[in-house]
């Protein structure tokens, strides 16, 4: 089990921030400014996964998971929150969020459907923002001359992102899920990840006019296929999703740990 706080950031996101917000560059400004366009729908469903699976379970497994459920959807809530801040101040900038309605769509056709896969969606989709966390958190550098707003947001989402990891994954294993399904949908959910994020981070740029620049693309090699690029340090920790004996906890979140403790003048949680 996994004691989860819900922690209300002390940042101040009702203030806009500058264009290129990460150091100036527009690469990394796109991609992290698409991501953060799939999260308010992203954590709504999210939440409503986790909330309906858990209900389904009989009474002492909801004995078992009820504190950690309350902390995961309290914890969903505040980043839908603050990233929906966040997005408002993209769209005054001109950039048109595509991602989300594309998902709300995908999300319709759900509908009906048993709960265990909307759980399992959840689960592959926690793994991915996992790996992403902490790669983040194991270069912040990457964020250099970033408005200090936005690198407290970022590596607080990922810490947390890190801390509630194991929450989808344990309750759809206590749901009886299969794992011939759990992996069908991690497959089926990083191509439809990598391509939204890719066409998203795509279409920032073009509104940007930034994206036939040479840096753009210097840059895009380096983050993503650099030494310490994205695709370089996260294809191994992504690709152990799919062992058969897989448990997310088997993956370390010492970062995520070291930074909540490291940070905590950054943040009040929330009820103390």
């Amino acid at each position: 089990m996994t004691d989860l706080v819900v922690r209300r950031l002390l940042v101040n996101m009702e203030q806009p921030f500058a264009r290129h917000w990460c150091g100036g560059d527009p690469f990394r400004t796109a991609l992290f400014n698409a991501l953060s366009m799939s999260f308010p729908v992203g954590e709504q469903f999210f939440i409503d996964s986790v909330r309906n699976g858990f209900k389904s379970l009989p009474p002492e497994q909801q004995a078992r998971f009820k504190d950690e459920v309350q902390g995961f959807i309290g914890q969903e809530a505040t980043h839908r929150r603050i990233h929906s801040l966040y997005n408002g101040h993209l769209e005054t900038q001109g950039l048109i969020n595509h991602w989300a309605p594309r998902a709300q769509a995908r999300l319709k056709m759900m509908d009906g459907m048993d709960l265990r896969h909307p759980v399992a969606i959840t689960a592959a989709n926690e793994h991915f923002t996992a790996v992403l966390a902490d790669w983040m958190l194991a270069n912040p550098d990457l964020m250099a001359g970033a408005d200090e707003r936005m690198q407290t947001l970022w590596l607080w989402h990922s810490a947390e992102e890190s801390e509630h990891k194991t929450t989808a994954f344990d309750i759809y294993q206590a749901m009886g899920g299969s794992e011939e399904w759990r992996i069908t949908w991690f497959k089926r959910i990083t191509a439809i990840f990598l391509f939204d994020t890719l066409r998203q981070t795509l279409n920032n740029l073009q509104h940007d006019g930034t994206l036939w620049q040479w840096r753009t693309w210097k840059s895009a090699v380096v983050t993503l296929f650099g030494q310490r690029g994205l695709i370089r340090q996260t294809y191994k920790p992504w690709r152990e999703y799919k062992r058969p004996d897989f448990h997310p906890k088997q993956q370390d979140s010492s970062r995520s740990e070291r930074w909540l403790a490291d940070n905590s003048e950054r943040y009040t949680p929330v009820g103390a």
